[in-house]
């Protein structure tokens, strides 16, 4: 008979780590971070404010120790966020293995992390307003809907012209490509992103379901960087995902967009501790933990070497 502790294995969380091991986060000193927003305001230095208008991108940079907050400045809003090391665009979100090494719907302590070879934490969430979204602060709603999406992806218009058989340009993936270029990016950088404020989940048909966004005016999402990044944030045009962006009730069915009276802007703030505030905690920006792997794939002798 299957013991009760094999039955828990069967279902608990596959990638685990030894106490005091890289997903072990400091709760105490994160929580000191979130603190100073309502604590010690004067703690944090204002460095970036603006709003970014409906349907469309903008890119910026987080200084390592920085603090990054999204917020529904009018109401609820879903968007779209890709993240790079600013040094280094290789390096950039992997939201699958986010997904293994956090959950699927991300909150405060989680952490966004990086692709191979360099996997590090790029930011840690210190921050959500929606933490208790959900039946009795559980994080889950009655139909199994829950915050911050890693499930999804980002809207685009190929899969747009594939089901709807319209041209239309300003999804997020391309909202994101505009945002990028002049850190000299292109499209071929955006990638798998971080679906803030959306509310998403799996029917009893194992098919992603997203939700009318719950998110209500000054709700916020929060973050603290790690290292150096490059954000990029796109204004969803499915908005508050109230209305259907594919199939029935759609614009493909209506001649209109439904969607458009239920877009809003969101705000992004940058905000900056004292170096000396962070040394005292002895926090330390990320560190890859790719180069710790000292092997070489099985590798028995060099097949290239560089020009």
């Amino acid at each position: 008979m299957t013991s009760s502790l094999s039955k828990n294995r069967l279902t608990e969380a596959a990638y685990q780590c030894l106490p005091g091991g890289p997903l072990d986060v400091d709760k105490i000193f994160y929580n000191e971070v979130a603190s100073t927003a309502f604590t010690n305001p004067s703690l944090r230095t204002l460095v970036e404010d603006f709003v970014l208008p409906i349907r469309s991108g903008k890119a910026w940079e987080v200084r390592k120790g920085d603090i990054c907050r999204i917020v529904a400045v009018e109401g609820a809003q879903v968007g779209d966020l890709n993240i790079w090391s600013l040094h280094n665009p290789r390096e950039r979100f992997w939201a699958s293995r986010t997904r293994q090494l956090q959950r699927a719907h991300v909150s405060v302590y989680d952490r966004l992390w990086s692709t191979l070879p360099y996997l590090r934490p790029l930011v840690t969430i210190t921050g959500d307003s929606l933490k208790d979204y959900g039946v009795d602060g559980s994080g889950i709603d009655a139909e199994g809907g829950r915050v911050h999406d890693l499930l999804g992806t980002r809207c685009d218009p190929y899969v747009n012209r594939m089901l709807s058989g319209e041209d239309k340009d300003y999804h997020c993936h391309s909202n994101l490509t505009r945002a990028i270029l002049p850190y000299g990016l292109t499209e071929f950088d955006v990638h798998d992103v971080l679906n803030v404020f959306q509310c998403t989940g799996l029917n009893d048909k194992d098919q992603y379901f997203m939700k009318t966004c719950p998110a209500k005016k000054g709700d916020y999402f929060e973050f603290m960087a790690e290292t150096d990044i490059l954000c990029a944030l796109s204004t969803c045009p499915g908005g508050d995902l109230s209305k259907a962006m594919w199939g029935e009730g759609s614009s493909e069915t209506t001649n209109a967009d439904p969607m458009l009276e239920c877009c809003r802007p969101l705000g992004v703030q940058v905000y900056r501790l004292p170096d000396g505030w962070l040394a005292e905690r002895r926090w330390k920006e990320a560190s890859p933990n790719g180069p710790l792997y000292k092997g070489r794939h099985a590798l028995k002798e060099v097949l290239f070497s560089p020009a």
